[in-house]
């Protein structure tokens, strides 16, 4: 008796889920829990995020105003990967097939997935380590952002830490002396390190970089009292003849604003991270002034207070994801708990009139396959369609570490 089956789209669908689930990396460890809400509303999903309150003391009743903040992800990515194969092909057991067709296919786009959701890298603030230097070891990796995400008031569980390939063998030859054999067997099969400092450290090759702007100069704050996104700056290119620039996703600080714990408001005693969320280039005609626009925006009072107290004129504007000079590419490793980005697949509609089409969710990822008949040439091609959207969803619950070139 014969061995073969016969493909169906449903058995297509549901082996190429199985098989992309296994090959993410980031992608797998993100949230994806609010895909079946787009079906009643749209294109659009608002994503709550948790009110806070602040205490106050003695008898009096003191009523506090709710506002509650929000992110908003968008379904604006679809992503595809087509082939065909031969009537002949379709007798081929599901094994072979996913060997010759599936496979590749879905390691091209779990990679494309975890690129993505890696980008968003440009939305977080938090940032530790060294410009131009792979961390090497604990000291040097999961020390530095796990003591950032508590001072942040993260949650403990679901954290993880991406690194790219430098990074990555670097510390695991850094953490040589502690390797046990499974321990060892993961870092150099499965590219799994290990649970460390409460967190799972996978390398992934989609790490991204930062291009930085130019920066040739230290700025300062322009004026006191300013809050908010916008914070107008002074000093940028004096005596260097030239001009001065930052890129979306740099991190700068304000000299005396420092971060707060969100749940206490007590400084923890460093300076506040703000990453610069649209690009800007001081005038090259002798001006050097930069209104910078930033994300958090920056909150003095109120349950929403994010620092210590707010810049003042005069203090000093560092960039600490950059080295002065010209601009420069480096590694933004990344850290951060499962709540911190936000992937969602929706479901595409099926349509009529194809050979076969079949639409399935595995793990809250949905995958649509379509295959058509070219009477001509007897192939049938074969479309694997995914339609995604990914932002960051808490900027606090994720922390950029610093790489090399």
């Amino acid at each position: 008796m014969s061995s073969q089956v016969l493909l169906t789209p449903t058995i297509i669908s549901k082996e190429s889920l199985v098989i992309l689930e296994n090959n993410l990396v980031a992608a797998n460890r993100v949230n994806r829990k609010f895909e079946n809400q787009f079906v009643k509303i749209g294109s659009s999903l608002t994503i709550r995020k948790p009110n806070r309150f602040t205490v106050t003391t003695g008898a009096g009743l003191v009523i506090q105003d709710i506002a509650e903040p929000s992110v908003n992800i968008s379904i604006n990515t679809q992503l595809q990967t087509a082939f065909q194969f031969t009537s002949q092909d379709l007798t081929l057991t599901v094994e072979e097939f996913s060997e010759r067709y599936l496979k590749p296919a879905m390691a091209s786009m779990a990679n494309r997935l975890d690129y993505l959701v890696l980008q968003n890298y440009s939305g977080v603030s938090n940032w530790v380590g060294a410009q131009n230097v792979n961390p090497n070891g604990f000291s040097s990796s999961v020390q530095l952002v796990g003591q950032r995400m508590d001072d942040n008031a993260s949650p403990q569980d679901n954290r993880t830490l991406i690194l790219n390939p430098a990074g990555y063998w670097s510390v695991a030859n850094g953490l040589t002396p502690s390797f046990v054999m499974p321990t060892a067997k993961d870092a150099l099969v499965k590219g799994y390190l290990a649970t460390i400092g409460n967190y799972e450290v996978y390398m992934d090759q989609n790490t991204p970089k930062l291009a930085t702007g130019v920066h040739t100069s230290t700025g300062i704050v322009s004026s006191n009292g300013q809050i908010g996104a916008s914070i107008s700056t002074a000093n940028w290119g004096v005596g260097s003849g030239t001009s001065d620039s930052f890129t979306v996703g740099e991190v700068v600080t304000f000299a005396g604003v420092f971060n707060i714990n969100p749940q206490n408001r007590i400084s923890t005693g460093v300076l506040k991270n703000f990453v610069i969320t649209a690009a800007v280039t001081v005038a090259s005609d002798g001006a050097t002034t930069a209104t910078l626009q930033i994300s958090p925006a920056i909150v003095t009072s109120g349950p929403y207070q994010n620092v210590s107290n707010g810049p003042s004129d005069g203090n000093a504007v560092v960039v600490v994801s950059g080295i002065t000079g010209a601009s420069s590419s480096f590694t933004q490793n990344l850290a951060f708990t499962r709540d911190a980005f936000g992937l969602v697949t929706v479901p595409l509609e099926i349509p009529q009139g194809v050979d076969f089409a079949a639409r399935e969710t595995y793990r809250n990822i949905s995958m649509r396959v379509i295959r058509a008949y070219d009477v001509n040439n007897d192939v049938f091609p074969t479309r694997i369609d995914i339609l995604m959207g990914t932002t960051t969803y808490y900027d606090e619950l994720a922390c950029r570490l610093g790489g090399g070139l």
